[in-house]
């Protein structure tokens, strides 16, 4: 019944907008609340046609897509009050959701390297398009050689698989032949911790964040790092035996990764670039709990992919709403933001508490349940997980201290309220991350 209200709500406020980019944002609203109805919970594939289908995995990242693409709106006011191509920037949004919700819900593993690649396109095109300094050019390029070269190799390993089973049905190959060929586990895997992305092969996101408009980044950080923790989980049921044997490579550079990445943070001055970096970090236990291959690993990796999805896109939301008031990204001058705008700092400590994982958020959730399968699969990485989790602590501390308290820039004399607009679009980042947990079976239990 609440589910019904809700879409009631965002329903009548259609009918007021003569606006075209408000009613596309309400209709995505409108999706949501109706996927969210008529789909039911299921732990087996549900079929739409034949070449897609959806099951608990495919249900949650295509929410999270259609959620976080509509706040996507909501968050790009200046882009759309200004006459910068504005019907680009909502087609690009449209297309990307398109690949997005067509990768999450292919049933062969072609098709979603397709689509896998293609939500490429839109995203490149937001960060060249409506980036906002000169260096977007060498973010793109980053972005675009990283994940080409990378993906390569998978596409040769899918056609390997379809010449050698004829089939790239993902129902049948996670029951069929396991392979135990070095250079196939390598190729099918490397294009999806880049694309996590793995540290060591994660320099094209902080320069992609940074450069990215405010949009760019929310679809960054909230679904398409995604990509990579879903294509691995559909790709390890053939690839088991390798794992066992190969798997303790990735968890051991993840953990000492985020080690560093998380000493990384704790160096940074840009506001955007702080909470980039810390999205490598949290990347870095997802995939160590992943590669663990255990019941409590894999859910864990995928509550925390929903969480992380809402509360890194949250923060980018309110370090662009800094960047609007002050101009810069600059924590220098970005500090002491309690004095000038109050009515935003209970945003920044809730949405900081939730990147350290404080409960009830849906991270504590998913961090208790991957430090769970972490531990039991090796005892040393006790002390790893250990600095990770203080330092992951530490840099949050230090964002919401640094921003909020201390003595403001000296060329800061106003005082701001936050809009309703704003206000609403964090709100809707905050609630379901809040509130997931109350119904963690439903996040937790897909196998």
């Amino acid at each position: 019944m609440l589910k019904f209200i809700f879409m009631v709500i965002f329903m009548s406020g259609l009918f007021f907008y003569k606006n075209i980019y408000w009613m596309v944002q309400n209709l995505l609203f409108l999706i949501s609340f109706i996927f969210m109805m008529k789909i039911s919970f299921m732990n087996y594939f549900c079929s739409i046609s034949y070449y897609f289908g959806v099951d608990m995995l495919s249900y949650g990242l295509i929410l999270l897509s259609f959620w976080i693409c509509s706040l996507m709106l909501m968050a790009s006011e200046g882009v759309l009050r200004s006459n910068n191509y504005k019907k680009l920037f909502l087609l690009m949004i449209i297309f990307l959701l398109m690949m997005l919700v067509f990768t999450f819900s292919s049933l062969s593993v072609f098709m979603f390297y397709l689509f896998f690649e293609s939500s490429l396109i839109p995203t490149l095109f937001l960060i060249l398009g409506w980036g906002y300094q000169p260096e977007r050019l060498q973010a793109g390029l980053y972005l675009l050689f990283y994940t080409l070269v990378a993906s390569l190799p998978l596409l040769i390993g899918i056609f390997y698989i379809n010449n050698d089973l004829y089939t790239m049905n993902m129902l049948i190959l996670s029951y069929m032949k396991i392979y135990n060929l070095n250079y196939l586990y390598l190729c099918l895997i490397f294009a999806f911790l880049v694309k996590m992305p793995m540290f060591l092969v994660h320099l094209w996101l902080p320069k992609a964040h940074v450069e990215a408009p405010v949009s760019g980044s929310m679809i960054l950080a909230g679904v398409l790092l995604k990509l990579g923790g879903y294509g691995l989980l559909r790709i390890f049921p053939i690839m088991q035996i390798l794992g066992m044997k190969y798997n303790f490579i990735w968890v051991s550079i993840s953990l000492i990764g985020g080690i560093l990445v998380s000493l990384i943070c704790l160096l940074q001055m840009d506001l955007k670039a702080l909470i980039a970096y810390s999205s490598v970090a949290h990347m870095g236990i997802v995939l160590s709990g992943l590669m663990t291959m255990s019941y409590w690993g894999l859910n864990g990796s995928y509550s925390l992919m929903i969480a992380h999805g809402l509360c890194s896109s949250g923060l980018f939301c309110l370090a662009n709403i800094s960047y609007e008031r002050m101009g810069s990204r600059s924590m220098l001058i970005n500090k002491g933001m309690l004095n000038f705008m109050p009515s935003l700092s209970l945003w920044w400590f809730l949405l900081c508490s939730s990147n350290m994982a404080a409960p009830p958020t849906l991270n504590l959730l998913g961090e208790i349940s991957l430090m769970n399968s972490i531990i039991s699969w090796s005892w040393l990485t006790m002390l790893s997980l250990s600095f990770l989790s203080f330092f992951s602590a530490a840099y949050t501390l230090y964002l919401f201290a640094y921003s909020q308290h201390g003595k403001s820039h000296s060329g800061v004399n106003f005082f701001s309220f936050g809009m309703n607009r704003e206000f609403l679009l964090l709100m809707l980042h905050w609630l379901p991350l809040n509130l997931l947990i109350m119904k963690s079976s439903s996040v937790m239990l897909w196998l």
